[in-house]
């Protein structure tokens, strides 16, 4: 209960943040009209409350990480939209009021008619998409509140975290099979996870890192690049846990923690 309770503050404080995120990116992208209708709002307290916002520019992207992974883990299905909103379309031609994102807006991107001056498009047009973003993770509040909602994978993550912790610790003492072991442990049950989350069926009874790793492979979810990378965590865990030739060296077992821990945090 602690943990869930613990992921609910986190959620409150992302909201919050955006909430002033999206008053600093009106106020810089319409400043007099912000001001006017904040001076209307607030009175005479509504200098202070300026004072106080945040840098768009500088403080969105760590932001717009935090509520990307939070959105892996929990609605899934809307990656797609929430990224949309910040990257530029890669087949874009031309800049309009729809297809202008955040990532415009942060490199300060306004079009203007050459022939007459008048402004086609400009930072104002980000605003109704960072606003689309930030409703999409207070949608992420609901799971929280509904029955339905399972907190399976919420638990399991903090659970990774702190089995990669005990792998690093038996690392620093010099328990180097150990450590691996511990790590190899922690990337089966995720990559076994990751499997279910797609609806992947693995036939073997006893199914290990490669065969996760080539199914994952097979459906799509992996690309060559990253299906080798696991691949060389797979071979080095069994170093760890086989008896080898040879022992393992503390850099390839901080090479297997590190992996471990970045999959966890990546792949879905």
């Amino acid at each position: 209960m602690m943990t869930l309770e613990k992921y609910k503050k986190d959620l409150d404080k992302l909201i919050s943040d955006g909430e002033m995120l999206l008053n600093a990116m009106q106020h810089e992208a319409l400043p007099e009209e912000f001001e006017e209708q904040a001076k209307k709002n607030l009175g005479k307290e509504y200098k202070e409350f300026i004072e106080k916002l945040p840098s768009f520019k500088n403080t969105y992207q760590s932001w717009y990480s935090e509520a990307l992974n939070l959105i892996k883990i929990m609605l899934p299905d809307r990656i797609n939209d929430f990224v949309r909103l910040y990257e530029k379309p890669k087949n874009r031609k031309e800049i309009r009021d729809e297809n202008y994102v955040i990532e415009d807006f942060l490199q300060g991107v306004s079009i203007e008619n050459d022939i007459v001056g008048e402004k086609i498009v400009g930072p104002e047009a980000a605003i109704p998409k960072f606003q689309q973003q930030l409703n999409i993770v207070k949608s992420v509040k609901k799971r929280f509140e509904s029955s339905l909602f399972d907190i399976k994978q919420l638990l399991q993550a903090d659970l990774f975290d702190s089995e990669i912790g005990t792998a690093i610790e038996l690392l620093k003492n010099g328990f180097l099979r150990a450590a691996g072991a511990v790590a190899g442990v922690v990337l089966e049950r995720h990559l076994n996870q990751v499997c279910s989350n797609h609806n992947i069926k693995i036939r073997k009874k006893n199914a290990n890192i490669s065969d996760y790793n080539d199914s994952l492979k097979n459906a799509g979810i992996l690309d060559t690049p990253n299906w080798r990378f696991i691949q060389r965590l797979g071979d080095i865990r069994n170093l760890c846990v086989h008896k080898k030739d040879r022992e393992p060296t503390k850099e390839e077992v901080e090479e297997l923690i590190k992996g471990v821990e970045k999959i966890t945090k990546t792949l879905f």
